[in-house]
């Protein structure tokens, strides 16, 4: 949050401005989280500001009530704010009185007597097999240039056929490329996993790196785009948008979707689930199983089927 913002809130600026740099610092969210946090707190003072009639001090954030939390709240709803957004400010504020509490600088326990909003369960939407070959093998197609066509075909076909994120594709080096056949990946919060590479995927690189026009240096961007950068998330989602519009996909055959597709399809063919979770980098395998859409009853037959304390049928 900058120091602009801040000024209206002088009393708070220590406190904000150290939690702010933890988030960055230690915990290391993402630079989307981040500028969310930012927005969450600094409407959660703008709010207070109106609420007490004058500007917050350490004090009133000590002695604030559920109800005056529960009033914020109803505020973003009148505003307009989904659930969702509701829940991720709450969130927000819960993480920042959380940090004054750990740190010893103040204790505000009305905040966790708050509870969420319900939430629909959110599942991922995946491509059937068929159009994730489509996708892959369209792309191409609506490059200006031979090499770009290439790059982002190469792309794709990592994040299908290894189950990367984008994010996670574009910000390989070239020097990440393994000599064998598993790539180290860096994944959230700079966790690293091992995925195997397929044939198919090196295959796609390796045309990619042949027709690229340019130098890519060893610990330079494996993907560049035609400024000689590291490639932009943006294009390779425009490119996708193409290729739906020309196939008749859905508005959620997304690049994320072919992650998606890549562990639905791994499970449909009989794939374990822990080693998908595994694979995609998930920390809670409750991610994984929302993540497949898979239903109750398949996690019990994996249970009655793996547990050591079960009997076998």
């Amino acid at each position: 949050m900058s120091e602009k913002k801040l000024i209206y809130y002088p009393a708070l600026l220590p406190l904000l401005t150290g939690w702010l740099d933890y988030l960055r610092t230690e915990k290391r969210v993402s630079v989307h989280t981040y500028e969310a946090y930012e927005r969450d707190l600094s409407g959660f003072f703008a709010f207070l500001t109106e609420h007490l009639a004058r500007s917050p001090t350490q004090s009133d954030l000590q002695n604030l009530q559920t109800t005056d939390f529960r009033s914020f709240l109803a505020r973003k709803r009148r505003d307009g704010l989904s659930p969702a957004s509701v829940a991720r400010t709450l969130s927000a504020l819960r993480a920042f009185f959380k940090f004054l509490r750990h740190n010893d600088i103040l204790h505000n326990e009305a905040i966790n007597a708050i509870n969420s909003p319900k939430l629909p369960p959110r599942l991922p939407k995946s491509l059937d097999e068929s159009s994730a070959k489509k996708s892959l093998a369209n792309i191409g197609e609506f490059a200006t240039e031979t090499w770009v066509g290439d790059r982002d075909i190469a792309v794709l076909t990592l994040l299908y056929g290894c189950g990367l994120r984008i994010s996670e594709a574009l910000n390989l080096n070239r020097s990440d490329l393994p000599d064998g056949d598993m790539l180290k990946v860096m994944g959230k919060r700079n966790k690293e996993r091992m995925v195997p590479m397929l044939p198919v995927v090196r295959a796609a690189i390796e045309k990619y790196m042949a027709s690229c026009p340019y130098n890519l240096p060893m610990e330079g961007p494996l993907f560049i785009g035609v400024q000689r950068k590291r490639l932009n998330a943006r294009m390779i989602q425009l490119a996708m948008q193409k290729v739906r519009e020309i196939l008749g996909l859905p508005p959620s055959a997304t690049p994320h979707a072919l992650r998606h597709s890549f562990a639905t399809h791994l499970l449909t063919a009989g794939g374990d689930l822990r080693t998908i979770q595994e694979l995609l980098g998930h920390a809670s395998l409750a991610t994984t199983q929302h993540y497949t859409d898979v239903d109750t009853a398949y996690l019990m037959e994996v249970y009655n089927n793996t547990h050591p304390g079960v009997p076998p049928k």
